[in-house]
């Protein structure tokens, strides 16, 4: 009976093992490297992307070095370096029109680029500190975060202004109902997120961060009804009832955090940690979260983009010693 005994719980120690293993490398391969894309003589920091995908291009605003970067995503090549910008930070592209929309944080101004030629068009002046970029596809219009706490909203065809949301701080991510009529607006110094009206342009709530502080990215599951919130101290993410306003769950992530996407088809989140790490969380419900996966990137690779089409994540990672700046491109599986 005890050599039995032994055998049974031997089996069952291997077939846990077996599972945990199976259980693991599954988590470890929900991500693969799949290519390097090199930027030439681009220093300092980088912030944010835009994608057209017509044309299988990528946008990247290379904020220290004022210029605006393009990828041919179809081949993952650096084709062009677009020049006299200052400071960009928030990109959009919008396809139906073919403009390229470019914030400038130290120009104050947001920049509209013919998509085709990828010359400027027309300058808005008059934004300070100009940063994140949403176009409003119920109203036609595009959304820039700036100044010391603000939305503009503008008319897509004109440019001309179309209303001001006022805030109680600088902007951060900020995402857009696409079946409702709110905004959700990072505000960091004011340790909250503020609810705008779309149609009225007020701040009708305000919800206070849970237990952390420099909220800056965010992603909206809007059919689950779920936010998510990207705070750096702690480094946490934090998500949101958006019904209700209230917290219904936090997950631990890397530190530094300045991008994070919902994949709504695999039910995943994706951060991208500054700290040199993109970090997977797994919805189990739209009230559970676990910690799927995570990847190591770059130091200081905290901005980026998901692109669901493509099955992509594109991570920027700065020029660090003799390591060029790069752009790292994660296949999704």
């Amino acid at each position: 009976m005890e050599s039995a005994g032994l055998s049974l719980r031997t089996t069952l120690a291997i077939a846990l093992a077996i599972l945990l293993g199976t259980a693991h490398a599954a988590a470890s391969g929900s991500l693969e490297l799949a290519a390097t894309v090199t930027l030439p003589e681009v220093t300092g920091r980088i912030d944010h992307f835009a994608v057209d995908l017509k044309d299988q291009r990528l946008f990247i605003a290379a904020l220290g070095n004022d210029t605006v970067e393009v990828i041919d995503i179809a081949n993952n090549r650096h084709v062009r370096s677009l020049k006299g910008f200052r400071e960009p930070q928030g990109l959009i592209y919008l396809s139906q029109t073919g403009l390229l929309y470019v914030a400038n944080g130290e120009g104050n101004r947001l920049d509209v680029l013919d998509g085709r030629r990828l010359e400027i068009a027309r300058r808005i002046e008059g934004l300070d500190d100009a940063d994140n970029v949403r176009y409003d596809a119920t109203t036609g219009s595009v959304v820039v975060g700036y100044g010391k706490g603000a939305l503009r909203f503008l008319s897509a065809q004109t440019g001309e202004a179309a209303g001001d949301v006022r805030l109680p701080g600088h902007p951060e991510s900020f995402q857009l109902e696409a079946a409702g009529g709110r905004a959700f607006v990072n505000v960091p110094t004011a340790e909250q997120i503020a609810v705008v009206d779309r149609a009225n342009h007020k701040v009708i709530g305000k919800w206070p961060l849970s237990k952390a502080s420099r909220n800056f990215p965010m992603s909206l599951d809007e059919k689950g009804r779920r936010l998510f919130v990207g705070a750096r101290s702690p480094a946490v993410m934090l998500v949101y009832d958006i019904d209700s306003g209230k917290v219904v769950a936090r997950v631990p992530i890397g530190g530094d955090t300045d991008d994070l996407f919902f994949d709504a088809v695999r039910k995943r989140v994706y951060v991208i940690c500054g700290e040199g790490r993109l970090d997977v969380v797994r919805q189990e419900s739209v009230d559970r979260y676990t910690p799927e996966s995570s990847n190591k990137t770059a130091a200081r690779a905290r901005t980026g983009l998901f692109v669901p089409e493509l099955d992509t994540v594109y991570i920027a990672a700065p020029a660090e010693g003799s390591s060029p700046a790069r752009v790292l491109v994660y296949r999704v599986k």
